[in-house]
């Protein structure tokens, strides 16, 4: 079972609660012992989050509730970590960005054809991230380069297996 269906299971016949879980899981916002959320070490407040989604700061503390009693799901949300995805930021320091979007994203191997293509241009990869594919409708993976990348590997890149297509930022 996959962690969608998990989430969706647990969850189930309460739509609001599984909308925040959601939040939760997107943003890498973690449960504490203490039944507070937190981003990294910093706590968060339960009706900004709500406002964030339309909700009702209840709906909130009693997803916080639920996933405490639930020990898989406390498990994993006091054990999640935000990560920033510098996409939309590299450009604005010189940095390069790949959006790829795979064929199917359980083929194993997109990323390393890719990473090979950027290593022997001599460009190093300062972040890649491929979203969840069972968490995310149409995953990209993500690749940011410290320089820019150079249009004759673009061609290359298209022809790593599994890609769908690519844009270059």
């Amino acid at each position: 079972m996959n962690l969608r269906e998990k989430i969706d299971g647990y969850f189930e016949g309460y739509h609001v609660q599984k909308k925040i879980a959601y939040l939760l899981l997107k943003y890498g916002l973690k449960i504490n012992n203490d039944d507070k959320i937190y981003c990294g070490p910093i706590e968060q407040s339960s009706s900004k989050l709500a406002r964030a989604i339309s909700v009702d700061y209840r709906a909130v503390t009693d997803t916080v509730k639920k996933i405490k009693k639930e020990p898989e799901l406390k498990a994993f949300f006091s054990s999640i970590e935000p990560t920033p995805n510098l996409k939309n930021a590299a450009q604005k320091v010189g940095w390069g960005v790949i959006e790829i979007i795979p064929e199917n994203p359980h083929l194993p191997g997109i990323f390393k054809g890719v990473a090979k293509i950027i290593a022997d241009e001599g460009i190093s990869i300062r972040q890649a991230i491929g979203e969840d594919y069972d968490l995310t409708e149409n995953p990209r993976f993500i690749i940011v380069t410290e320089a820019a990348i150079p249009d004759k590997l673009i061609s290359k890149i298209r022809q790593v297996d599994g890609i769908k297509g690519i844009t270059i930022y």
